[in-house]
């Protein structure tokens, strides 16, 4: 079965209307179907969408980046933190390889650092205004 490519640009915001991210002043998204490029509510949303189309597209934390898990926060060794200056706020990657998990630090405690694996926007209902540029 061949697989659609779609370019699409997106605006998405948070349930405030905080703007978190945008294709928008950039290229286009390129997305092949079946590929796991996107969330799966917004990947549900986009097969059958015409070209110059518009929609928006709400898309549960489950489908997006997820519940958070609060086993995902945890206490670690100051030492064991590469970084010389840490505050929170502050993100890294676990190891060198592009697949490791990225962690947010939460606190720096004394001895100690709290550090977060959640994806940023785990337990975050997305809402994406999307439009539909070309469908292959």
């Amino acid at each position: 079965m061949a697989r659609s490519v779609i370019t699409f640009h997106f605006v998405l915001r948070d349930a405030a209307g905080t703007l978190l991210n945008t294709s928008l002043g950039g290229p286009p998204i390129r997305y092949v179907e079946g590929d796991d490029m996107i969330v799966d509510g917004l990947a549900a949303a986009l097969p059958d969408l015409p070209a110059g189309s518009r929609k928006l597209v709400t898309v549960p934390a489950a489908q997006g980046y997820g519940e958070r898990d609060e086993s995902l926060v945890r206490r670690v060794p100051r030492r064991s933190v590469p970084a010389a200056d840490l505050k929170p706020g502050d993100q890294f990657q676990t190891a060198p390889d592009r697949h490791a998990p990225i962690v947010t630090v939460v606190a720096v405690e004394g001895d100690e650092v709290v550090l977060d694996a959640n994806h940023p926007l785990a337990g975050v209902e997305l809402h994406f205004e999307i439009e539909i540029v070309t469908v292959e």
